[in-house]
């Protein structure tokens, strides 16, 4: 059964767009909600997530809908994989019933405990060091914080070498020009076949 879940933030925005979507995947349940994404509780989620059977497949307009954070979502993605539930996100080229889209799910979850370890190791020491050196920080300049989270996961995705260029800047919801241009700042070496690709990429953003 494919079972739809839309959220919206606050009481102003509109669920149409996802309630749209959701229908032409063929929905045939959809649970809304207007609830802060930061909420603990969700009435309408949990109701989903009771009644769920296996077999069932869970329909999402994007992935930030559904979880808090990228822990919850991922501890929810486990939960739905114990109950032989899958998951596909219209607009993120993910579907877990595929093995590319379970890839690319594992990939978010590598980088969600990179981010940790590297959190953990940014000690006061450290940061002095790199300041020493004339960086301030500790991190490359020119990038964003999430720019930079951003950029060490296409450079994940890049060296797993199982999507195509367009579906993982998709995934990443950035475009070719740009996923090239993070590539480029964290010095990833492109392969023959990705050069000749990155040529007749715009280079502008």
């Amino acid at each position: 059964m494919k079972i739809g879940y839309a959220r919206v933030s606050t009481r102003d925005q509109n669920l149409e767009l996802q309630l749209d979507a959701l229908t032409q995947a063929g929905c045939t349940l959809i649970y809304q909600e207007k609830a802060s994404g930061a909420l603990a509780a969700r009435v309408e989620l949990d109701k989903l997530l009771a009644q769920l059977r296996p077999g069932d497949t869970v329909y999402i307009y994007k992935l930030d809908r559904l979880g808090r954070s990228l822990k919850h979502l991922l501890d929810l993605v486990a939960d739905l994989q114990r109950r032989e539930v899958g998951l596909v996100s219209l607009t993120d080229a993910i579907n877990t019933n595929s093995a590319q889209g379970r890839l690319v799910l594992n990939l978010f979850a590598s980088l969600a405990e990179f981010e940790r370890e590297l959190t953990r190791e940014r000690t006061f020491a450290g940061l002095a060091a790199a300041r020493a050196r004339g960086r301030v920080g500790g991190r490359k300049p020119g990038l964003s914080e999430e720019a930079q989270r951003t950029a060490l996961a296409a450079e994940t995705l890049y060296r797993a070498q199982q999507l195509s260029t367009d579906d993982m800047a998709r995934s990443l919801r950035i475009s070719k020009a740009t996923f090239y241009k993070y590539l480029r700042h964290r010095g990833v070496p492109l392969t023959p076949h990705r050069k000749a690709e990155e040529q007749v990429a715009p280079t502008t953003i």
